[in-house]
């Protein structure tokens, strides 16, 4: 079921509920930059939750390529979390909704759904944080410093966009400084709950370094899976059949 409702600055959000019957758990599951909650990466993952008798909830954050109200120019973190927050809000009034609850998010949707665990860790079952950003500070370190540069003097950049080739992302330069006011690495120690973290080796933008980082980090139950030949982007069907294997062998543990 697909509906559309208003985030905390009255912005249409479009939500989807993929339902099932006698479902044992709740999770929600949100995007990467640029990218929408139909992206087949994303289904994927919603098909197997499914599968394991879980209700999902997909959304198009605002400011993406999606159904949602919005910009890409104007996508920063901050709106993606926010939008997160907004949709587990809304989702509290339902019947269907229950917790504690499993939350999935790829690359920027990855830190989003880190930085809620962190401050609402009753409220996580699980969390899987795929190919995720770690800190502002850590993605500097994935482009030259000229690079850089470049764009905070033009103010803006243009970013391919893996999901769709034929459309660019034109981000601002203030992406980057909204960037830089997260962290998930000081408050790591607060997620307790099983964390699964995946990863590809060819990725460049979020590399494996860069997640070891973080799993070093974790304290709970964790499980760090390299998927060899992909990239940051997940879109040959080897790579997400193989993504989806661990992953729902990652599920069937979680009690």
């Amino acid at each position: 079921m697909k509906i559309f409702i208003k985030n905390r600055k009255d912005q249409k959000v479009c939500v989807v509920i993929d339902e099932i019957k006698n479902p044992k758990g709740l999770a929600f599951i949100i995007h990467g930059l640029g990218s929408n909650k139909d992206r087949p990466s994303i289904t994927a993952i919603a098909k197997v939750l499914n599968e394991c008798n879980y209700n999902v909830i997909r959304f198009d954050t605002t400011n993406t390529f999606g159904e949602s109200d919005g910009s890409i120019e104007d996508a920063t973190i901050t709106n993606y979390y926010e939008d997160l927050e907004d949709v587990i809000t809304w989702a509290s009034s339902n019947s269907w909704y229950k917790e504690p609850f499993i939350l999935v998010g790829y690359s920027l949707g990855g830190i989003c759904i880190t930085l809620y665990a962190e401050k609402y860790p009753e409220k996580v079952k699980a969390l899987a944080p795929l190919s995720t950003i770690i800190s502002g500070k850590l993605s500097f370190q994935t482009k030259s410093k000229e690079e850089f540069e470049e764009w905070k003097t033009k103010g803006w950049k243009y970013h391919a966009n893996s999901s769709n080739p034929e459309i660019k992302k034109k981000l601002k330069w203030s992406h980057m400084e909204d960037r830089l006011k997260y962290d998930v690495l000081p408050n790591a120690n607060r997620l307790k709950m099983p964390v699964l973290m995946i990863v590809g080796d060819k990725d460049t933008s979020t590399p494996l370094n860069q997640q070891k980082v973080l799993y070093e980090k974790l304290t709970g139950k964790k499980e760090i899976h390299i998927i060899k030949g992909a990239p940051h982007s997940f879109k040959e069907e080897e790579h997400i059949k193989e993504r989806n294997e661990i992953f729902k062998s990652w599920i069937k543990k979680i009690k």
